[in-house]
């Protein structure tokens, strides 16, 4: 169990950084670390200046010619799977009953299903209530090669270069998290005290999520039942599809407009982010989740470039733990994609992450919201006029 520090302590801890939003998607500085860029879109920018082609067609050297490879290789691995939220806040208790009257059938069958996975799990007959819950974990980060585009010509960039690591990762009802990750000589460090959700890396600071405040997304991977199929409560049934040799039934909910645009950050305006769960048939547990993010940016050269981050996450080893059935393995691989209006040119970057839970504990004595503070520099922010 860890110490429980003060308010005081835990705001001592952080360095105060300047303040910029919190980026779903590629993210490496491809400066100094003392550099600090404004936007994290920015960075996004000269991720690919790095990898351009040249006008005659032939590839410029990329950073994995460079001596710092592996390092940006890592960081972006850590910027797409470190930390990502879920596409859409939590709803209310996903175990009310089902209304059949006045509902669209494919909302009605969402919601059976829902309660399926609720009984599969053991959350309709669980004893107690979860206030908190602690787990720890192990990670394999792979990174596999870059494919660039130009119409013509086409370069794969990159060697499945992989770094382990590890995490802790502490939850709060309602909607205070808390993780630590490190992975090879990096940590990322993200939390959310139900209102607030931010993030720390050593290469870009500090930064605060806009928009709703949403799950973290390693959550809904298997560790938490409820706090998954409560993302699915307004969800709709697409149909059947198989995964393997799996049947499955496929759910779909999108963040709504109002939300997507409020998460928006200049120039960079997120178009559309999209969950889908399949949910076996026959065992009724959630074995495979996949989101895809949307953004728009534009360019000094009043080109449109477009980046979709795709994450399919492979869910299993579902062992009891205090009467509630958790995953306690997985799989996610993840695509960065990058394609303009006016141009050929394209890139496709494939990445990917191997998970193990080691330990899982339900209702942690001594765990209070103080643990849950943000770093001092958002707590300002927040509580200035």
């Amino acid at each position: 169990m860890p110490q429980m520090g003060s308010r005081a302590r835990w705001r001592q801890s952080w360095a105060p950084q300047p303040l910029t939003p919190l980026m779903e998607g590629p993210g490496p500085e491809m400066q100094e670390e003392g550099t600090k860029k404004e936007s994290s879109w920015e960075v996004i920018r000269e991720w690919f200046r790095t990898q351009k082609i040249s006008p005659g067609g032939s590839f410029s050297q990329s950073f994995y010619g460079t001596i710092h490879a592996k390092t940006q290789d890592l960081r972006l691995l850590l910027g797409v799977l470190g930390c990502p939220l879920a596409p859409i806040p939590s709803a209310h208790d996903p175990t009310v009953s089902i209304h059949i009257k006045d509902t669209p059938f494919e909302t009605s069958t969402a919601k059976y299903i829902i309660q399926q996975y609720l009984a599969a799990t053991g959350c309709l007959k669980q004893q107690k209530d979860t206030k908190n819950m602690y787990a720890t974990g192990m990670v394999k980060m792979i990174c596999c090669e870059t494919e660039i585009s130009s119409g013509k010509n086409v370069k794969c960039l990159g060697t499945r270069s992989s770094e382990n690591g590890c995490f802790v990762l502490w939850q709060m009802l309602p909607g205070m998290w808390s993780l630590e990750l490190v992975v090879g000589d990096h940590k990322v460090v993200a939390g959310s005290n139900g209102k607030t959700v931010w993030r720390h890396t050593p290469w870009l600071g500090t930064h605060a999520a806009k928009g709703p405040q949403r799950p973290l997304r390693r959550i809904i991977q298997g560790l938490d039942p409820k706090t998954t199929a409560s993302l699915f409560t307004n969800a709709q049934c697409l149909g059947e599809n198989r995964i393997g040799t799996v049947d499955c039934f496929v759910l779909k909910v999108s963040a709504d407009r109002a939300a997507v645009v409020e998460r928006s950050e200049g120039p960079a305006e997120v178009i559309r982010h999209i969950l889908y769960g399949y949910f076996c048939q026959k065992s009724g547990l959630l074995i495979y989740l996949e989101d895809s993010h949307l953004t728009r940016v534009p360019t000094q050269d009043n080109d449109t470039v477009f980046w979709e981050t795709t994450i399919g996450s492979s869910i299993g080893d579902y062992r009891d733990v205090d009467g509630v059935l958790i995953a306690h393995q997985g799989r996610s691989i993840a695509t960065v994609f990058r394609f303009g209006e006016l141009s050929m040119q394209h890139s496709r970057t494939r990445m990917e992450e191997i998970w193990t839970i080691d330990d899982v504990m339900f209702n942690v004595p001594g765990l209070s919201m103080d643990h849950f503070i943000p770093p001092a520099d958002i707590f300002n922010n927040i509580n200035s006029p």
